[in-house]
């Protein structure tokens, strides 16, 4: 067996063991208990959770997001989103990513009460951006200027704030927290608007001060950011 063939056993035991444990972590939490339940159900030995997670709950929680980044990308690339505006291609990506752990909000919540904790703040951060970059990508985007990092950037703050939304809508089918994604995409669109006017503007001394806190509401923070892992 070759080495690449290796790491993807590898991979696809330890994905395996972390479907496993999702039964538990909604009791337990994200916790060796979880991933030592999960490996009960899968009949290993209590040593594969070594093996296979080396790094404990970090690496279990990283596999999960990752793992649902690529079926949000299969669910997309079936949709297909060429036809769709900008606008829309980002709020079916939004959407997508947050209908595949409908029925995980537990999960979710543990997660990211997981990843607020200061030691695991970077890391909650490089998941944030690896599921955005991977919205971006599904919609087209082509970028490689500083643009690439500002879509980023503001995508976080609408996945953000959509996800808390949504970790606490009970309407029927989530209704609120689509047209909450659908006004904060808006908020984001009239950035561009916004700068322009303080172009024009710029010979008002207030006017860049008042469009500044226009922006400000507009973007995302670190406080919005880190609660996910990173809809």
């Amino acid at each position: 067996m070759s080495v690449t063939e290796s790491m993807t056993r590898l991979q696809a035991q330890r994905e395996a063991l972390v479907e496993a444990a999702l039964e538990h972590v909604p009791f337990d939490g994200w916790t060796k208990q979880a991933l030592h339940a999960g490996a009960e159900d899968l009949d290993l030995a209590p040593g594969e959770v070594d093996r296979l997670l080396p790094n404990g709950i970090r690496q279990a929680i990283v596999t999960y997001v990752e793992m649902t980044d690529r079926k949000m990308i299969a669910a997309l690339d079936e949709k297909g989103l060429e036809n769709l505006k900008i606008r829309d291609r980002i709020a079916t990506a939004v959407k997508t990513r947050l209908e595949l752990v409908e029925g995980q909000k537990d999960t979710v919540r543990a997660a990211l009460a997981f990843m607020t904790l200061p030691q695991n703040a970077a890391l909650g951060l490089k998941l944030t951006h690896g599921t955005v970059d991977a919205m971006w990508v599904a919609a087209g985007d082509t970028s490689t200027d500083h643009n690439w990092y500002t879509k980023r950037m503001l995508l976080a703050g609408v996945y953000g704030s959509t996800l808390a939304y949504w970790l606490d809508d009970t309407s029927e089918g989530h209704a609120d927290s689509w047209a909450f994604l659908d006004r904060r995409i808006g908020n984001v669109m009239q950035i561009p608007k916004i700068t322009a006017k303080i172009g024009k503007a710029g010979k008002f001394a207030a006017a860049p001060f008042k469009m500044g806190a226009k922006i400000a509401r507009c973007m995302p923070t670190p406080g919005r950011m880190r609660r996910q892992f990173g809809g």
